[in-house]
């Protein structure tokens, strides 16, 4: 029994001091944050160590996988993964194994660690790249003669200013690259400004543009542009009105009843016409009489004639007009 404990404790003794070995040999050099514009290159150093047996990159970008470039000293060779070759080793490892990147891109952004083996001991150093994405300055009038102050797609945003004060709120717009534009209108005190600078910061550098606006001459009808239509809309609104109301008097007149005029009976009129009707009926009569006696008796026209003149003038009498 005594002996089985002693031999745990001689074991957890060299635990403790394989770890505190480990502790002791392997230091870490340090954590910096880097900054590179973009388009740039940038170099990476390791901890300076003679007698260097390996180094590793071990490369974590935000964008992409992990990647690692390895160098033994023993077989004298380099190897990498799925790194891309825009980073290298900028010398020869064995003799400084810093790290560079070519054309530095948005996607380079991430953590760079170096880790080396030398007969010191262990050491790596980390490094957090940021990328700097310089603005692009854009001054111009607008359509009101107002001095606007644009920094297109940068990284981090800019900060916007003007040489005189100016009571103008900068807007920001961020994109999915992880870029931001702003955008500022300059709004002076005094209207009798002719000249106006606008200054952007940023850490990758610092511009200023300056520019002449003019009120625009369009401006001072934008009144009219709104007061002419509103006008033509109530002249037009009016006159259908108008339109409607007229329309609605000839109806009315139409359909009012006509005065009462004295009524006409056709039989009026007949009993006008009558009367002569049947006297030419008998006259008529009395002719065709007159003709066949003529001729059936043979008796001389005006002694027919003398006697129907008398009939005619009895059937008068009797049936007067």
């Amino acid at each position: 029994m005594k002996a089985g404990a002693d031999m745990k404790i001689a074991v957890k003794t060299v635990c403790v001091f394989a770890l505190l070995t480990i502790t002791k040999v392997t230091r870490t050099v340090g954590n910096d944050r880097v900054t590179a514009t973009v388009g740039n290159s940038s170099v990476l150093t390791c901890p300076p160590k003679s007698n260097i047996t390996m180094v590793t990159w071990k490369i974590s970008p935000k964008v992409g996988g992990p990647c690692t470039l390895g160098y033994r000293a023993d077989q004298n060779k380099t190897d990498r993964t799925t790194c891309s070759d825009s980073m290298n080793w900028k010398f020869r490892p064995d003799w400084n194994p810093a790290l560079e990147i070519r054309q530095v891109g948005i996607a380079h952004e991430g953590n760079y660690t170096c880790e080396v083996v030398a007969k010191e001991g262990n050491f790596h150093k980390t490094y957090h790249l940021a990328v700097l994405v310089p603005p692009r300055l854009a001054l111009y009038c607008d359509g009101h003669g107002n001095p606007v102050c644009e920094a297109a797609a940068g990284k981090p945003a800019a900060q916007v200013s003007w040489v005189l004060e100016s009571n103008s709120t900068p807007k920001e717009e961020g994109h999915d690259n992880g870029t931001v534009t702003v955008l500022s209108k300059f709004t002076a005190y005094s209207t009798n400004m002719t000249n106006t600078t606008c200054i952007v910061s940023h850490p990758a550098g610092n511009q200023s543009k300056s520019i002449a606006c003019r009120p625009s001459k369009n401006s001072s009808f934008i009144p009219y542009v709104y007061i002419i239509p509103c006008f033509l809309s109530i002249i037009i609104f009016m006159a259908v009105i108008y339109y409607f109301k007229l329309q609605s008097d000839r109806l009315c007149h139409k359909t009012k009843p006509s005065e009462t005029a004295p009524t006409h009976s056709p039989q009026d009129d007949t009993m006008e016409v009558e009367p002569y009707t049947t006297y030419v009926q008998k006259e008529n009569v009395i002719y065709n009489s007159v003709s066949d006696l003529t001729v059936g008796q043979n008796l001389p026209p005006a002694t027919v004639a003398s006697n129907m003149n008398d009939s005619t003038t009895l059937e008068r009498k009797r049936d007067p007009l």
